[in-house]
């Protein structure tokens, strides 16, 4: 028997339960936006209507790796959430940065060329690059 599985055993009923749903927690904060959608409860067909295209364009924009910030922000609102970004630096606080990837009814359409684009990470990466 290893030590993990000794520590295990000698745990409350109460204590595994509270490890379980801590664990549960942590896997949830890491997802890819299919695993999201699916946690929401959320067809592919709803979030086409929501967000205004096709269901090919939603099981296409799942499976993108490199997505303009707007897009991905636009995809977390249909499904009822908010998107921040935030920038992690080895010599102080994170920084939620602003203004990027918001709606801009004024500003002129820019083309992919000079768009801010976002690498998603897929899953046995490093994700900090998402959060």
């Amino acid at each position: 028997m290893t030590n993990l599985e000794r520590i295990r055993k000698e745990l409350s009923p109460a204590r595994r339960r509270k490890v379980k749903a801590r664990a549960v927690q942590l896997i949830a904060e890491e997802m890819t936006l299919q695993e999201l959608r699916r946690a929401r409860r959320l067809t592919q067909v709803r979030m086409a209507k929501e967000l205004g295209i096709g269901q090919d364009g939603v099981s296409k924009l799942e499976k993108r790796a490199d997505l303009m910030i707007s897009t991905l922000r636009k995809t977390v609102e249909a499904m009822g959430g908010r998107l921040s970004l935030v920038a992690e630096f080895p010599d102080r606080q994170p920084v939620v940065l602003s203004g990027i990837g918001d709606a801009e009814p004024d500003a002129e359409p820019r083309g992919r060329k000079n768009g801010i684009h976002l690498r998603l990470p897929s899953r046995g990466r490093d994700s900090k690059m998402a959060r």
